[in-house]
């Protein structure tokens, strides 16, 4: 399964970057965030207990979070839960536009026969759906504090 959802933001580069980065304050932005519980933190690698809903469904995952300044992404790799093996990358792209926001998610199915059933569901519906709603509050967040 391959999921990619981008949105343009007016902000710097660096203070989207940074936004996305912080975990810590998601919850705070991002009024479909539950939580966010910090398993192991050192500096840009970071362990993560993270909780949303996705129209009043409650999810929630574990994942491995790395924040890659050189190259200017956050990369989380999921640990548990129906998404276990998820690679997931936000890129962050200057354009005449605005910045152009990324997130590529990135699962193969452990039970291969069963994905054309769950791609709809864990795809569409949960990643597509929380992914593209993440965005655009983060967008509304950062534009209205510029």
């Amino acid at each position: 399964m391959h999921q990619t959802n981008s949105i343009i933001m007016q902000a710097s580069r660096a203070k989207i970057f940074e936004t996305a980065a912080n975990l810590e304050n998601w919850p705070k932005i991002l009024p479909h965030y539950r939580y966010i519980k910090y398993l192991e933190r050192d500096g840009d690698r970071n362990v993560v207990i993270m909780a949303a809903t996705r129209s009043g469904i409650p999810i929630s995952w574990t994942s491995e979070q790395i924040i890659d300044r050189e190259k200017t992404e956050v990369r989380f790799h999921h640990l548990k839960a129906f998404t276990k093996g998820m690679f997931v990358v936000w890129t962050f792209k200057e354009t005449p536009a605005g910045v152009l926001v990324e997130i590529a998610h990135d699962l193969s199915f452990r039970v291969r026969a069963l994905a054309p059933v769950m791609e709809p569901i864990i795809g569409d519906f949960f990643i597509g759906h929380v992914a593209n709603r993440t965005l655009r509050c983060m967008k509304a967040h950062l534009e209205s504090r510029s």
